[in-house]
């Protein structure tokens, strides 16, 4: 899985132009083919987990209703009795559902993730105009220089 503090430590590093202009004009479809690889891998990654966590919802909801085998909850690890004897009201399903470490543990996953695709989407789209901002500071540079 993708290290957002490290994805964010590199782009912090690697966003800088510097005074070489040649050269980041030069790096511009190296960082391109970088961060789209992290954004697509990510997107897989978050796409996997979305898939993984509505499977673990509908599980969740089998359980909670007694619905699921025993076989299914022998192979999950869960109890058998998802309340420990409470007497639950529909109404307050909801309750069980948002409180559930594993759901909680999925829904964390497919945040995260969707932060990292948000973060990577954003780095993408800064590198379409990263030539723009270096002819900026060409013109910066020639206007300062009297030319």
């Amino acid at each position: 899985m993708i290290d957002l503090n490290k994805l964010l430590a590199e782009w912090e590093n690697e966003c800088q132009i510097g005074t070489h202009l040649d050269n980041a004009t030069r790096e511009v479809p190296h960082l391109h083919a970088k961060y789209l690889r992290l954004y697509t891998r990510a997107q897989v990654e978050l796409k996997n987990a979305q898939q993984t966590h509505k499977i673990l919802l509908k599980n969740k909801w089998l359980w909670f209703q007694g619905k699921l085998s025993k076989e299914d909850i022998d192979k999950f690890e869960w109890s058998y009795d998802p309340f420990e004897g409470l007497k639950i009201l529909k109404g307050d399903m909801d309750k069980f559902y948002e409180s559930d470490v594993d759901i909680q543990a999925s829904d964390k996953k497919v945040s995260y993730l969707k932060m990292c695709v948000e973060t990577l989407k954003e780095i993408m789209d800064q590198l379409k105009w990263r030539s723009q901002h270096i002819r900026n500071i060409q013109q910066y540079l020639n206007y300062e220089s009297g030319g």
